[in-house]
Formats: structure tokens, sequence, C-alpha cells
């Protein structure tokens, strides 16, 4: 019989050894509110205008696309300038597929073997495993009980360790929190006195934020990012498309280790497309915004534990099995989120009518669990 080759079977390098993919289970039930996505499918007129981009990219496909993709670039600068509140120019705004590989490219080039980078936990797993893909050494930082940054401790660690690269998540993924312009400042500051360090602000869910992108902040600050991408508020996850906006330097250093032609022209076709229905897209947003409030106050109405959030997400508990609570939730129809973090769990928000079947779910639950 033929011997089964095992991952540590093979001649992978150490820090890969007995870690686990990233990857929310992918069930067929009624409600999937598990993966963050926007619920919303793409307008029509939307859908029409990509097929005319595409279209019109695709009797080009026998050539490489924009190496530089200069027209999005162009487009994404002007999209941050009307929301976030500063202006940005073409030079300052690189596009990669999906805010990892911006995440990726950044690692690459700034952190890297004998490099270091920190975050502060529970956040996006996916930092600590790019890292670690990319030969970065991970330190996780500490939060305070209510999952905010402790602002004291956060700049004692960067002192202490003295990474090369800092991600800073706001609003934070898993738990909604928010991290203020001011708390921001002063890891930026801490982390430029302990060595020139890269300071990484992974918006991803910055529309749906109740507070202003922080994005203003990067001016005079060189070693300052804020990493966005269009799987959230455009309602497009499919795409794969994420950006960062950064000092022209920057974007100058992540083009030295992006793959050649690395966006290909129908990712560029579509996310100008995208681009093009801004109001309507942002919209959805405002929707979710207030299916997102409503979550918020009718689970502590059921007397749940949850995280303020300014996130499409809300963090509920505190459950004495949150898995268990969180397969019986999944008996009635609805999928959410189990990240490991003890006691707690997380829901997307989505339609009226989902957000209703999913808290009628926690309700039977808690109901069946008073017997």
């Amino acid at each position: 019989m033929t011997h089964e080759t095992r991952i540590d079977d093979l001649p992978i390098r150490d820090e890969l050894r007995g870690k686990s993919p990233y990857g929310a289970p992918q069930l067929d039930v009624p409600v999937r509110l598990n993966t963050n996505e926007n619920p919303y499918p793409l307008p029509e007129p939307l859908v029409a205008r990509i097929a005319e981009r595409v279209a019109e990219a695709a009797r080009n496909l026998n050539r490489y696309p924009d190496r530089d993709a200069v027209e999005l670039r162009t487009e994404l600068a002007a999209y941050l300038t009307r929301t976030a509140g500063h202006e940005v120019t073409t030079r300052q705004v690189w596009a990669a597929n999906g805010s990892n590989e911006i995440l990726q490219q950044l690692l690459q080039a700034f952190g890297g073997p004998g490099r270091t980078a920190i975050g502060f936990e529970p956040s996006y797993s996916m930092h600590a495993l790019i890292s670690r893909g990319t030969g970065t050494g991970w330190i996780s930082g500490p939060r305070r009980e209510d999952f905010t940054v402790d602002t004291d401790a956060a700049v004692a660690a960067i002192a202490e360790h003295r990474p090369h690269v800092v991600f800073i998540c706001s609003p934070n993924n898993p738990t909604g929190t928010a991290v203020d312009a001011d708390t921001v400042l002063r890891l930026y500051e801490a982390a430029q006195a302990a060595r020139p360090s890269l300071v990484v602000i992974d918006e991803a869910y910055g529309e749906f934020s109740h507070r202003p992108s922080l994005l203003p902040l990067i001016e005079g600050r060189p070693n300052l990012v804020v990493s966005r991408t269009m799987s959230k508020a455009f309602g497009a996850a499919g795409l794969r498309l994420g950006y960062l906006a950064a000092d022209p330097a920057v974007v100058d250093a992540v083009q030295l280790v992006r793959l050649p032609y690395h966006l290909s022209a129908v990712t560029q076709a579509t996310a100008l497309a995208a681009l093009e229905h801004t109001d309507t897209l942002l919209g959805y947003v405002e929707q979710l915004k207030t299916e997102r409030d409503r979550l918020v106050t009718e689970l502590r109405a059921m007397g749940c534990e949850v995280t303020d959030s300014d996130a499409n997400f809300v963090q509920f508990g505190r459950f004495t099995d949150s898995h268990a609570t969180w397969r019986a939730i999944l008996d009635h129809g609805v999928l959410v989120r189990d990240n490991g973090v003890p006691g707690w769990l997380r829901v997307t928000a989505g339609t009226p009518a989902e957000n209703d079947a999913f808290l009628d779910a926690v309700r039977a639950v808690m109901k069946e669990n008073q017997r």
C-alpha cells in the first residue's frame, strides 16, 4: 500500500510546520453570515458595465495588461480623495489581488528573514500568517479585556521588541473595534523611536465605521500605510482587489517585489467599472451600517454581551462553550463564525431577512439553554 505523504514529511520551513491554512467553513445552509461578505448582489447596471469593460479588455488579452495599473490607481486615488477626507495622488496608491496581496508585498519589502512584525491580538489572523509565510517573525501584542488597544502597553511592547512592521487593524477583525487617531500617532512615534519601522493601518472595513478614515495621518509620515479592499464596501469579494495609500516611496518599494503583470486586464477592467458606480454601492453600505447597529441593539436586548462595532460584523457572547453555541445556531440554519476567541462568536451583517433569521436562531438557542 502506498504511503500517503503528509505536509510534515516534506522539507517545508520549520515555522510552517503544524500550522493550518486560513479559512472559514463553507457550508450549504440557508443563511451564511460568517465571512463578512456584502450580502447585496451587484446592481444590474454595474453588471452590464462590467461586461462592457471586460469585453473591451478581452480584445487585447493576447497582450500583457498595464503593468502599473495607472488608470485604476488614478481612479482609486480619486475615490479616496472624495470619501476619506484627504487628497492623494496616483503615485501614492498601489493595487494588488486583494488586500492580502498588499500585505504580503509590504512584508516582502519591509519584513522577511531576520525581521519581525507585531500585531495586537485578537486581530486579523492573516497578519500573522502572511508574516510567517514571508519569513517574518511574529510578535503578539496586547489588547485590553474590552478588545481595545492598550496604548501604553502597546508602546511598551514596541519599545521592547523593536519590530520592523507594526499592524494596526481599524476597524479590527474579529472584534469590530476602531482605533482613534491619537493611539495611531503614539504607536507610530514609538515605532520610529525604536527603529524606523513601517506602520500599516488595515482599514479593510473602513467604509463601515462610525469614525472618519485614518488616511489623513499619512501626510508627512513616510512610514505610515493605509490598506483597503474592494471586497467589503464594494460588494466585490470575488473580484480580489486591494489597494494601499502611502508615501510614493512606499509604492516604489512594493514594486520591487510585485510579480510582473500581477493584476490581470480583466481584474483592472472590473474594478474600474465598480468605481464608476461608487455612489450606488456606498448606498448599500449605509443600509448595512443600519442593520449592523440593529444587530448590536437586539443582541444586547436579549442579554448578550456585544463589542462596539465599526465594521460590517458584530462580535457577541459570552458563552461558556462558544463552539457548542455556534453549532446550535447552525442547527437553526444560520452559519456564523467561531473565530476561536474564547466565549465569543462573530456574525456578519446581512440583509434584513437574513438578520431576522439570525436573531430568531439566537433567541431559540438561548431559550433552549434555559431549559
